[in-house]
């Protein structure tokens, strides 16, 4: 793992996040870091917000095209997520989400932990595929 000090950066100033989320003890893995598990979980519902607002309907999440875990989450950070449409296609639209953890309060430190491409489909409300709007 880097120096801690190549790891600062900042919360992205250009975006709001789709989602924010402090992770508690009952989300630690054995080695005590967050478990991944709980990562992917918040970052698809934070990639399936903007597919909703883009798709105007319900979505599914058909792929997760990548996941890259950089740094580990720990019990007390403030995570956000950062969720954007980066393709549309018929049915499908895919997000770019990445993940920043806030963490140590008394020394700020702003940590990207991960960053994820997922890919959403439309449903109708019978929960069948159908053509995703133009904008």
């Amino acid at each position: 793992m880097s120096d801690l000090a190549t790891l600062r950066t900042a919360l992205p100033q250009d975006k709001q996040p789709a989602l924010r989320v402090m992770p508690m003890p009952a989300d630690l893995n054995p080695a005590g870091d967050v478990f991944g598990g709980w990562v992917m979980s918040m970052a698809d519902i934070a990639g399936a917000i903007p597919a909703v607002r883009r798709a105007r309907s319900r979505v599914t999440t058909v792929a997760v095209n990548s996941f890259t875990f950089k740094q580990p989450v720990s019990v007390g950070d403030l995570v956000s997520f950062y969720a954007e449409v980066t393709a549309v296609g018929r049915t499908s639209i895919t997000v770019d989400v990445e993940v920043f953890a806030e963490r140590d309060p008394e020394n700020p430190v702003v940590v990207k932990v991960t960053e994820a491409r997922l890919t959403y489909v439309a449903l109708d409300d019978k929960g069948r595929k159908r053509p995703v709007p133009a904008e």
